[in-house]
């Protein structure tokens, strides 16, 4: 077994995907023409959005949309980068909430916590052990 996608249902998968462009730097893998999936080229694991449409579809007994819930949900995505100053700014010019400035944990790394505008938790954080 191996994680093969991260997929988070928004209201627009467009806009998701174009915030993620803007405010990560992350590439455009693929936007399917209908609108309703779209990728991000993040390595190994894909980044996958789908509209809330697909996500009633496949879970017919509903789910919580991260954009109507007035606290994140209790999971993340978390990019991993050298300069968490700089990509935390670079988020927050984009659009994102800011929930946690950079701090250094403890153990030596540097994180901090942002939420996106389709409600999508973000951890920014040094790789650890450097």
């Amino acid at each position: 077994m191996k994680l093969g996608y991260a997929i988070i249902y928004v209201p627009d998968v467009a806009a998701s995907v174009e915030f993620f462009e803007r405010a990560f730097g992350i590439t455009r893998r693929f936007l399917h023409e209908s609108g309703t999936y779209g990728e991000l080229d993040t390595g190994e694991t894909t980044l996958g959005f789908a509209a809330l449409a697909l996500g009633d579809a496949n879970l017919p007994g509903g789910f919580i949309a991260a954009h109507r819930s007035p606290q994140p949900l209790g999971m993340e995505i978390a990019f991993v980068t050298k300069d968490v100053p700089e990509a935390h700014a670079r988020a927050l010019r984009s659009g994102a909430k800011e929930l946690s400035a950079p701090k250094t944990k403890p153990w030596g790394q540097v994180v901090s916590y942002v939420r996106c505008p389709d409600g999508t938790l973000v951890e920014l954080c040094t790789p650890v052990g450097e």
